[in-house]
């Protein structure tokens, strides 16, 4: 590996003083009173042996790290990952990179990837709390370290966040299933959460199911739950039940619910997922799902985030993103249905 190229050895090689070279370097030529033609020199031979500054050395004199932490529940679902793909663009295009991974929901990891980013000085954090995480967060908040939450929030914690408006987005689309008359018995599959994603999406269901006075059907699934359980555990509340429609709360327990009508023959029910999958696009029929407008979250983070660490922000920003219910072939009523129902 070649040696690392010093501001020391490009001063050596010039015969000019570190300082001269520290001053040029960091944009101060003119207000040093540095010709323009030994700023020109300085610059060409810096551009010339392709020196890099010491990023930690930077961070140190100027108090940021030009990082930014994300830290999500899970990098590899497509929601997070279009989030995180728009965020690092923006936070690019402003100077900053990112630096993410997931924490799977575990309390524990999400706490040792805080502290890690600590360690490392990023100037800002954006997380996807899993629960326990109280203390923690509030730590960071009483440091004055810029932080804001995403895709759920701590009610009792006086940050910034950025969610979807959860509680519409499944009042909706259990509306949307209800509206069909054939669907008397809608079900709702989610997990053991206390998150506010969660408790929004319940809520949602349950004043649709309540709007059309139809009995409500609730399955939760652990959040730890292994593939083959949460599998049998759908197809048994789908068959238990005689559900003649399903929201699912996420994707991935959509997803599950695929292979449950796979795996046991199941007639596919009238179905709703949470957050859209290239699956969804790809199944027959289609997966009609809950959307988040993935450029428009990633959008208000990343500005509320640099606008904290800019001293911008005056007040709290709870940004609120508005759901949209793509309708797709799983959740219509199809010809065959509709003649049915004329003849009854």
């Amino acid at each position: 590996m070649r040696k690392r190229i010093l501001i020391s050895d490009i001063a050596k090689n010039l015969g000019v003083s570190v300082t001269t070279v520290s001053f040029i370097l960091n944009g101060k030529a003119k207000e040093k009173r540095i010709s323009e033609g030994l700023t020109k020199r300085v610059l060409d031979y810096v551009k010339k042996v392709g020196y890099k500054p010491n990023q930690l050395a930077q961070s140190l004199r100027t108090g940021q790290s030009k990082i930014l932490g994300l830290i999500v529940e899970d990098i590899s679902n497509p929601f997070f990952s279009n989030v995180a793909k728009y965020i690092e663009r923006i936070a690019y295009d402003n100077g900053y990179h990112i630096i993410y991974c997931s924490m799977d929901n575990d309390e524990t990891k999400a706490r040792e990837l805080i502290q890690l980013f600590y360690d490392r000085q990023v100037d800002g954090y954006i997380i996807t709390p899993p629960e326990g995480l109280d203390d923690t967060l509030s730590n960071l908040i009483k440091n004055n370290v810029p932080l804001v939450l995403f895709d759920r929030y701590i009610p009792q914690l006086e940050t910034h966040y950025v969610v979807l408006d959860n509680f519409n987005g499944a009042f909706e689309a259990t509306r949307h299933l209800l509206e069909n008359q054939n669907n008397k018995r809608v079900g709702f599959v989610s997990l053991y959460s206390n998150q506010t994603q969660m408790r929004d999406r319940l809520d949602g269901y349950m004043k649709a199911i309540d709007e059309f006075q139809q009995q409500a059907f609730i399955k939760k699934v652990k959040i730890d739950e292994n593939e083959d359980s949460s599998i049998d555990q759908i197809h048994e509340f789908i068959s238990a039940n005689n559900l003649d429609a399903v929201l699912f709360a996420t994707n991935y327990l959509a997803i599950d619910g695929l292979k449950a009508v796979k795996k046991y023959s199941m007639k596919l029910p009238n179905m709703v997922a949470f957050d859209d999958h290239t699956l969804f696009k790809l199944y027959e029929p289609g997966i009609s799902v809950v959307t988040q407008d993935t450029s428009a979250i990633a959008n208000e983070l990343i500005h509320t985030l640099l606008n904290e660490i800019k001293g911008k922000n005056k007040e709290l920003q709870k940004i609120v993103i508005p759901s949209e219910l793509l309708v797709r072939g799983s959740s219509v009523i199809s010809e065959e249905t509709l003649e049915q129902t004329s003849l009854k």
